[in-house]
């Protein structure tokens, strides 16, 4: 059962970005990108409040994903990719992602913290970061 609303045309759009975000990190690193824009969506809290589609979730300013401005994110959906996004939007979660809100790639190693939010963990170059349960409980 679906956690957030979606329909066909947003579900390819949140399938663009895990492709165009983790690409290169396999399907278990773009379903933690999927993780992290639905948990955004999910969220209504911090950096995220009022978001609650998967297009403001993926176009939002500040804070939305490099991806969207570099072309690559503009690539037709694959079949596979889709598939993926479906998992998560029917409320699959891979851990350090499960419950976090940001992910970057850093040149070394993953801080504790990112703007007092605290790191769950890496998966190959990405660290993810959570925020707490009394910030953001819809997450969790």
């Amino acid at each position: 059962m679906a956690v957030i609303k979606t329909n066909a045309e947003e579900t390819k759009m949140l399938a663009r970005l895990m492709r165009a975000e983790a690409e290169g990190e396999g399907e278990l690193g773009m379903l933690m990108v999927g993780n992290v824009g639905v948990n955004r969506v999910r969220g209504n809290c911090l950096d995220f409040r009022n978001i609650r589609s998967i297009p403001q979730m993926v176009f939002q300013r500040p804070g939305g994903f490099e991806a969207t401005q570099k072309g690559y994110f503009y690539q037709a959906a694959r079949d596979k990719d889709i598939r993926l996004a479906n998992r998560i939007i029917n409320g699959e979660r891979q851990h350090p992602a499960s419950n976090a809100l940001w992910f970057f790639r850093p040149t070394g190693a993953c801080p504790n913290t990112w703007y007092d939010q605290s790191n769950s963990g890496r998966f190959k170059a990405h660290c993810f970061f959570v925020p707490t349960r009394s910030d953001c409980p819809s997450v969790y």
